[in-house]
């Protein structure tokens, strides 16, 4: 198992064995784990589920959905102001999604998945010692502001959903040997959340908001299972959705979510920017992550890839790459080129692959 390079998790490619195969015989030696390139409709991160869970859904409303096209419907935004949004009904509380465990498809999704990884791995196309990862969103990155416009109505939503989220991860823990498994917590809203974008909802920018719910649905997670943390700046509308100053905030907020995980982390991984003040990258020497790899997400424009790495050792010596979000958004012509930054990344970075097989 290696630890230099992190796959985020999603891949423009049409089938798991299209993105093992591809991505298992180029990094696999590189990485500690692999996903299934969240192929389909995960492909969309969170956008698939207001039309796969909320739309529809008894206790809430749909107030905007995006517009038609030639009279066509669209399932998914072309921007924010093209985004789905809900409300809750008026008389309910507390929103609650049935059938536990499947409702929201991770469980189906990975038991399906596994089988390719597990079937790859026997072939020796995934080297052993590579886990197979799981990747899904934070609750508070799926029941925020842009979906729920009502403040108020986010602490309606939220407890039922990570009851749903839990209910998923507790039927991968049963379907999926744990010895092979690693689970990643995706955190987009949480870091745009305390970087204070919400200026009307300030509960949103207070760190214990967001790394509650981190804490539950962890500690229940066995150590056995591999646990790591996604943490970034978004890319709807284009990445970087927001452009921070520098990482001192999302340096708390890894901090903050490593120490209320309430078991050992594995990963975390950490956005930059494609800039070279030492400004920005200071805060890196303030992580405590209790022993965690850390992966910074600082593939990209590899003509200054080496001088940013230089800058951030000053603040952090030791740590793995990625790219800073997932490849689900890009043309899958690219994905050539991404792959060769990646392995050029390894050079640049001097860092050494684990031995094959």
């Amino acid at each position: 198992m290696g630890n230099n390079l992190l796959l985020v998790g999603s891949v423009p490619l049409d089938t798991v064995e299209e993105v093992m195969r591809t991505f298992g015989g180029a990094l696999a030696r590189h990485l500690p784990a692999i996903p299934d390139g969240e192929v389909g409709e995960r492909r969309s991160w969170v956008n698939r589920l207001s039309y796969q869970i909320f739309n529809g859904h008894a206790d809430l409303e749909t107030i905007r959905r995006p517009k038609s096209v030639d009279g066509v419907e669209q399932l998914l935004p072309r921007s924010r102001d093209d985004a789905w949004q809900f409300k809750v009904r008026a008389g309910v509380e507390r929103v609650r999604f049935g059938h536990p465990g499947t409702r929201l498809g991770y469980a189906k999704d990975a038991t399906a998945s596994y089988f390719v990884f597990r079937t790859l791995r026997e072939k020796g196309i995934i080297p052993p010692g590579v886990r197979f990862q799981i990747s899904m969103p934070m609750v508070n990155s799926v029941i925020r502001p842009l979906y729920f416009p009502d403040a108020g109505d986010l602490k309606r939503v939220r407890p039922g959903y990570e009851e749903a989220i839990a209910a998923e991860v507790a039927a991968i823990l049963v379907r999926i040997p744990n010895e092979d498994l690693a689970i990643q917590w995706d955190c987009a809203w949480e870091v745009s959340a305390v970087h204070g974008t919400a200026k009307d909802i300030p509960a949103e920018a207070d760190i214990a908001t967001h790394v509650a719910p981190i804490g539950r649905l962890s500690e229940n997670i066995p150590d056995v299972v591999q646990l790591g943390f996604h943490f970034c700046f978004g890319t709807f509308g284009g990445w970087p959705a927001f452009a921070p100053d520098d990482l001192g905030r999302t340096v708390e907020l890894v901090n903050a979510a490593v120490a209320r995980a309430g078991r050992r982390v594995d990963w975390v991984h950490i956005p930059t920017l494609d800039t070279l003040k030492e400004a920005f990258y200071a805060p890196l020497a303030d992580l405590d992550v209790k022993g965690a790899r850390v992966y910074l997400g600082a593939i990209h424009n590899i003509a200054t890839l080496k001088a940013r790495l230089d800058i951030a050792r000053a603040f952090l010596p030791q740590f793995g790459l990625a790219a800073y979000c997932g490849f689900g958004r890009t043309p899958p012509e690219d994905l050539p080129r991404i792959l060769q930054d990646h392995l050029a990344a390894v050079r640049i970075a001097g860092l050494t692959a684990a031995p094959a097989g």
